[in-house]
């Protein structure tokens, strides 16, 4: 654990089963303070760690739910995420990821980049990684309401 001079400032990692597991000296998630670091997320299934299907929207929706369930580990929930980064395989893909992405982040969505990259693990077609900010759902004064999940799947209320 990690603390910084004077403040509470100590380094959580973050992991749950309900995404891929890191493959390499890396967490799925660090939380320092009030702010998660996510690693980037490809469209793997977690119990199978295969792609949810060959093409961009299967993937941008899998590689978004394993954001929601990383950050919801960590604390918080989609709606406080505040920055993602977006890394794709062929930027001609941008407007099928982002009808995708939308429907994640439908009022109020966070700052983006979106960039192309000349390859990605395992050869997924998008990677996503996110910046969120805590709400401590599980502390009964939730206010991630508009989350898919209902408040008890969430741990609130």
């Amino acid at each position: 654990m990690m603390k910084h001079k004077g403040e509470n400032m100590t380094k959580q990692i973050i992991a749950t089963d309900k995404a891929p597991a890191a493959v390499g000296p890396y967490s799925q998630a660090v939380r320092v303070g009030d702010l998660i670091y996510s690693a980037g997320q490809l469209g793997l299934v977690p119990e199978t760690r295969q792609f949810a299907g060959p093409d961009i929207e299967a993937q941008t929706r899998q590689a978004l739910e394993n954001v929601k369930a990383i950050v919801e580990a960590a604390g918080s929930c989609l709606e406080h995420v505040v920055k993602t980064t977006v890394f794709l395989q062929d930027i001609a893909e941008w407007p099928k990821m982002n009808a995708i992405y939308g429907e994640y982040f439908p009022e109020e969505p966070p700052a983006r980049s979106a960039v192309q990259v000349a390859a990605l693990p395992m050869g997924a077609r998008m990677e996503i990684e996110v910046v969120a900010v805590a709400c401590d759902c599980n502390d009964g004064e939730c206010e991630c309401d508009d989350s898919p999940q209902s408040e008890a799947e969430r741990g609130c209320g």
